[in-house]
């Protein structure tokens, strides 16, 4: 017998909205799940209802709590929680008073000691009056039952049965909360369940979640109960079915586990004589062990007594198994940080920075929620909000995300990989054609994909230069039989600031910064000419505009305030003094750049539209991107929009050609665009981009790919993607009106924390919040660590964040709800108070 010392359960949750949802109901937003690892606990699935996940769950708590106690006693379980948090067909079918009576007749047969208890916490009121009890009912329909029998024998190992939720109907739980007026939340069950976990402390305790029906059946609210309990990610016990095409359902409700995440430590059922257990252990291939209980007796009036002894063998090899199971996952998990810090490289850091302690253990991911291992004091499995948006590429909600595994795993059974060049296959042709409908509707006609943001962006440079070159008849002496060939020096017109990947090609095309510094990149050169852009910002409660040092103390004077971020984007300041002010300077920078390198040519305008992500997430003045574009679009420049970060809802809206109002001639997306499941990216451009390429020699075509160019299972996911943000139904946040994200950030706690002694700046937009303390000199930049103690309180309160040196920011998906995200700016906002009292 294995110690138990130890639990495992995962936990977080945001309210899960499955789309057979049965009642939309507005709710708030759900809690933090917070639960200790210092025991196992395992939710009991079943392949379909009435195939004896009761019997397994009495089977295993019989082997558990009555053997003889071993040698030393410690080591030996003395409590076992049995939960049933939805029972149907209550008073009359009870399972948690069946596991209750069935250990009481089992202890006394077997002259074993043991306490005992059941109680029945919550009910509709059906089963109240049934029972003849008077109780107040909620608005919800729920009562407060607290019915409970025990039977206690002093020192004694323990049994407690809890049904957490009842209905009197014996139908499914959906139909039986419509019918009886009772309805319960998904984020209160789970809440519920929590607080009973977590009211077992102690390690020599087992702990059992049995489910009601079968992996797909629903819950009270109707989301299915796969999905339900989601958040916990329990690992699970499967109770198969041993009939005729036991087989098929089996495999079926195995896979609708492993497709959510679930780990499965065995599969158990019901011999009838047709050997399911053969095909079954060939299939799970020997991983997960397959146990066959002997047949149950059909006579109701058999007391299954001697059943459980003839099970006795079956179900001490199933408790060894949950037993490993548990300690190998805890043993894994102390050890992964350790493990990380000697074999991972990490991007992005210093690893002398990162002392073994702060590696941040991640079990898994439901929606927007990390499952977080804590190994100090009590082990636990903690949640927290992912504020990076797994650095800016996650959307979805958990029911999303459950979505986009079943397409991926459909596109991947179906397709594999397959070569893109001169093919074409559903996945690619309907994310292409949704593209052109979508971020590149009214401009785009072509789509070229390839697998990264940085690598997009090299695309878009090569295709801007050849058509720069063209449209300026710099190519009129090619030929592939010339012995010498011409040389064009191309350069491109980008803003300070900006950032667009990492790729040798890619920082080029940025000016200097922390990443193009001669320890990152000793070939840099910045082969370009590089604007200073001005900025707006919230600061005291208003929208400010800042202009940079390179401006003349007129262009200083058109300096002011903004009452709304709206008046920022608004078109009228087209014809604004500002606007000429710009105009005069960047032609003043393009003509003074020629003059000073007049062998080189700026081929190429690349711009962040809107929001310098990387740089420091500050906010470019959209109307100095306006006319850059336009300045641009008169010089025959071609004009890039890199979208990569501020692309797909965002920043709001679906394209940021949006916000600007005005078009590019190529763009690049990736991140969101697959909702952050997958990498893929694409360059979208123009005909007239197109026809650049267009000849009678191959030399004279895009001479760029890649192996995985177009895969099916990234352009599945991306199409779905699209469609989903989009779609209101699917995306509450979407005013379906304008196309645009309903305001996501509560504007009274924006303008608090814009005000507040620590900040310097506050930038809000779309998905984005984000904040600059202020420092001085020596504590400002990339490099700064001025923000880790507000960063270590913020993921002491679940949010897990990484700064950009002293900018701090929240980032949240598309489908978030303001609910959440005004809940993540009430703890920052208390959180600057502690941190700048520090």
């Amino acid at each position: 017998m294995y110690p138990v010392t130890a639990t495992l359960l995962r936990h977080r949750l945001r309210y899960l909205r499955h789309h057979i949802r049965f009642n939309s109901t507005s709710v708030s937003p759900p809690p933090h799940f917070h639960l200790p690892l210092n025991h196992p606990t395992y939710l009991i699935w079943s392949a379909n209802t009435s195939l004896g996940k009761t019997l397994v769950s009495t089977g295993i708590a019989a082997s558990f709590l009555l053997q003889p106690p071993p040698s030393p006693p410690a080591a030996h379980p003395n409590k076992l929680l049995y939960l049933k948090p939805i029972q149907t067909g209550f008073p009359s079918d009870s399972d948690s008073r069946f596991v209750f009576s069935k250990l009481d007749s089992f202890s006394l047969r077997r002259r074993i000691p043991l306490s005992v208890s059941n109680s029945v916490l919550r009910s509709s009121l059906p089963v109240a009056e049934a029972l003849r009890r008077s109780l107040r009912v909620s608005e919800s329909g729920i009562c407060d039952l607290n019915f409970s029998e025990e039977k206690t024998v002093a020192g004694a190992p323990e049994l407690l049965c809890k049904t957490l939720y009842a209905w009197e109907a014996a139908i499914s739980p959906h139909l039986a909360a419509e019918r009886e007026n009772a309805t319960v939340e998904d984020s209160i069950v789970l809440k519920m369940v929590e607080q009973c976990l977590r009211e077992e402390s102690e390690t020599n305790v087992l702990c059992l979640v049995e489910t009601a029906g079968g992996v797909a059946s629903p819950g009270p609210s109707g989301t299915l109960q796969c999905d339900l309990y989601r958040p916990f990610r329990l690992p699970g016990i499967l109770v198969g079915d041993g009939r005729l095409g036991g087989i098929s359902g089996t495999i079926a409700a195995y896979e609708s586990l492993k497709l959510r995440g679930y780990d499965v430590a065995a599969v158990v059922f019901e011999d009838h004589g047709l050997v399911n257990e053969v095909p079954l252990t060939s299939y799970l291939r020997n991983k997960v062990p397959v146990l066959v209980l002997p047949p149950v007796p059909k006579d109701p009036s058999d007391d299954l007594i001697e059943w459980f002894v003839d099970s006795d063998g079956v179900f001490k090899d199933l408790k060894e198994v949950m037993v490993s199971v548990y300690l190998e996952r805890v043993e894994r998990l102390n050890g992964m940080a350790k493990q990380a810090g000697e074999v991972f490289w990490w991007p992005f850091t210093q690893h002398k920075l990162v002392p073994e302690e702060t590696v941040t253990v991640i079990d898994s991911r439901c929606g927007e929620n990390f499952s977080v291992y804590k190994a100090s004091g009590n082990n636990s499995i903690t949640q927290q909000f992912d504020a990076c948006a797994s650095w800016w590429t996650q959307g979805p909600d958990p029911a999303f995300q459950a979505e986009l595994a079943r397409e991926m795993g459909y596109t991947a059974a179906r397709f594999g990989h397959v070569m893109f060049p001169e093919n074409v296959y559903e996945p690619a042709l309907k994310c292409a054609e949704l593209l052109l409908d979508g971020v590149g509707k009214g401009w785009a006609s072509r789509v070229y994909f390839s697998d990264n943001g940085s690598t997009a962006i090299e695309i878009a440079l090569k295709m801007a230069f050849r058509k720069f070159c063209v449209d300026h008849e710099t190519l009129l002496d090619f030929s592939e039989a010339a012995e010498e060939k011409k040389h064009i020096d191309v350069k491109v017109l980008a803003l300070r600031g900006s950032y667009h990947g990492d790729t040798l090609g890619a920082m080029e095309a940025q000016a200097p910064s922390p990443y193009t510094g001669f320890l990152q990149q000793p070939w840099y050169t910045g082969r370009g000419l590089f604007l200073d852009p001005p900025t707006v910002f919230l600061s005291n409660g208003a929208w400010n505009l800042s202009l940079p040092e390179s401006f003349s103390q007129t262009a200083s004077e058109e300096c002011g305030t903004f009452t709304t971020r709206d008046e920022i984007f608004d078109k009228s300041r087209d014809t604004s003094i500002l606007a000429t002010v710009y105009s005069t300077y960047i032609s003043e920078q393009l003509q003074e750049y020629s003059g000073i390198s007049q062998s080189a040519h700026v081929g190429a305008l690349i711009i962040e539209p809107v929001i310098h992500g990387a740089g420091g997430m500050h906010m470019v003045d959209p109307l100095f991107q306006r006319v850059l574009v336009k300045e641009c679009r008169n010089r025959k420049i071609p004009v890039i929009f890199d979208e990569v970060f501020t692309g797909f809802w965002r920043l709001g809206v679906e394209t940021t050609a949006d916000l600007l109002g005005c078009k590019p001639d190529i763009a690049c997306f990736a991140k969101l665009m697959t909702g952050g499941m997958i990498p893929l990216a694409v360059t979208l451009a123009t005909d007239a981009v197109f026809d650049s390429f267009s000849g009678d020699s191959k030399l004279k075509a895009l001479l760029h790919g890649h192996s995985y160019s177009a895969h099916a299972m990234g352009c599945a996911t991306a199409a779905k993607a699209i469609e989903w943000f989009k779609d209101p139904e699917t995306n509450h946040n979407i005013v379906s009106q304008g196309g645009i994200l309903r305001e996501l950030w509560d504007e009274e706690l924006v303008q608090q924390i814009s005000s507040h002694s620590a900040v310097e700046r506050v930038v809000v937009l779309g998905t984005l919040f984000a904040l600059e303390l202020k420092v001085d000199a020596s504590s400002s930049g990339y490099a700064s660590l001025y923000a880790k103690s507000l960063l270590e309180m913020l993921r002491e309160d679940g949010i897990f964040m990484r700064p950009l040196g002293n900018v701090v920011y929240l980032m949240c998906g598309p489908c978030t709800s303001p609910e959440i995200c005004r809940l993540l700016l009430t703890k920052l906002h208390k959180r600057l108070g502690e941190f700048n009292r520090a």
